[in-house]
């Protein structure tokens, strides 16, 4: 039963060991506990001198992670405000709580249809927790942005150009997600991420021109063509109309002489049958 025992124990510390969220430093040990007493009398020695070194202030964007003796302090993160730290014994370090926006390098990316883009992003993100800011990674702000780069170039690898040029939307709110999840472990939360700019090659916006272009006059040739169809089908019912009606006719002619003479120029019109000249051209075939 021993060996089993010591099995079970072992695999529950290297499951604790996974654990990302950070712990306190516990028990200090022996020689820990002498340099605290050792540093407070030193401090009630050099009383009141000695408030200049252990009185520290934070602002209200900051929060200070200590350690002592090189362990974190139970508590957590202090701050905004006064803090007590023992000199010698004690470091501190600060963290920046504010929302922090940089710009993403244009990357080169290649879609999944074989263009060639460059593509660069604007990201928003803070430190939500200071303590696993500073234990779980050697430095949040470097990690955020170098994540931001390798994320933005496997997400836009599985897009076709056409969606990313429609889908940036879409496109930011994935990424956001994937950079939130990616950084959670560092106490880091990603609160937004917006694509700035798609940049195509030249060769490939003529192309694209040229064929916007072609679609525009396709287009515009069937808008002429159904005007057209829709023109001679109208004047087919009013011949249909005037056919029956042969008074309609002298009206339509009596309104193209007022329209006419509006313009006030010289052109006189003489009407002439159809009938007329029907007859003068069977005399002549006969």
């Amino acid at each position: 039963m021993m060996p089993r025992r010591e099995f079970i124990l072992v695999a529950e510390n290297e499951a604790g060991d996974d654990d990302t969220t950070p712990k306190d430093g516990g028990d200090v040990g022996c020689c820990g506990y002498i340099l605290w007493f050792l540093s407070l009398v030193v401090i009630a020695l050099t009383f009141p001198f000695s408030l200049c070194l252990c009185i520290k202030v934070v602002q209200e964007y900051e929060r200070a992670v200590i350690f002592r003796l090189g362990r974190l302090i139970a508590g957590g993160a202090k701050g905004p405000g006064l803090f007590f730290i023992i000199p010698c014994i004690d470091s501190y370090t600060k963290v920046d709580i504010r929302t922090v926006s940089f710009d993403v390098p244009p990357q080169e990316v290649l879609t999944k249809d074989s263009v060639t883009v460059a593509v660069d992003a604007v990201v928003y993100y803070r430190v939500q927790n200071a303590t696993m800011s500073i234990t779980n990674v050697e430095d949040a702000n470097r990690s955020t942005r170098l994540l931001a780069a390798t994320t933005l170039r496997n997400v836009l690898g599985t897009k076709n150009l056409s969606e990313i040029l429609s889908e940036r939307e879409t496109i930011s709110h994935y990424m956001q997600s994937s950079l939130d999840e990616g950084t959670d472990p560092w106490g880091v939360k990603v609160e937004r991420v917006e694509i700035k700019d798609v940049r195509l090659p030249v060769q490939l916006q003529r192309a694209m021109a040229a064929e916007a272009e072609a679609a525009r006059e396709a287009r515009a040739k069937v808008i002429s063509a159904e005007g057209e169809h829709k023109a001679s089908r109208a004047l087919k019912e009013a011949a249909d109309v005037m056919v029956e009606s042969p008074a309609a006719l002298q009206l339509r002619y009596l309104q193209t002489l007022n329209t006419i003479s509006a313009e006030k120029n010289s052109t006189i019109i003489f009407p002439l049958p159809i009938d007329l000249l029907q007859s003068f051209m069977s005399r002549k075939t006969k």
